[in-house]
């Protein structure tokens, strides 16, 4: 299961990198760095990747109950932002309009 969990992990930070770098808002060099950087990251217990609880996902239902139709929000953006509800983050990250929209509907210190 973690390794089902580091490659989701994975996908949505190279994904993000790589529509950053379709955009030209970041350089070959500087994606493949941000890259590096993150598995350093995960390699050094900065970042750790678990398994989400159950309650997640009903948090997660929640909020596309209640903000999906109006921000347009997908269905990964909805769980990022009912799982940082979950562990009760300082601050939320995120490159995603929609996603920072949410986040800050559901009370969230977006930085």
């Amino acid at each position: 299961m973690k390794n089902d969990l580091f490659a989701l992990g994975e996908l949505e930070l190279v994904n993000a990198i790589q529509s950053r770098l379709s955009r030209r808002k970041v350089q070959p060099s500087e994606a493949r760095a941000a890259h590096a950087a993150f598995r350093a990251d995960l390699r050094g217990g900065i970042f750790v990747i678990r398994a989400l609880p159950e309650e997640v996902f009903a948090g997660a239902i929640r909020l596309a109950a209640r903000w999906s139709a109006r921000l347009g929000t997908r269905s990964l953006d909805i769980i990022h932002v009912a799982a940082a509800i979950a562990v009760r983050a300082d601050a939320f990250h995120t490159f995603d309009d929609r996603q920072r929209r949410l986040a800050k509907a559901a009370r969230l210190v977006v930085a």
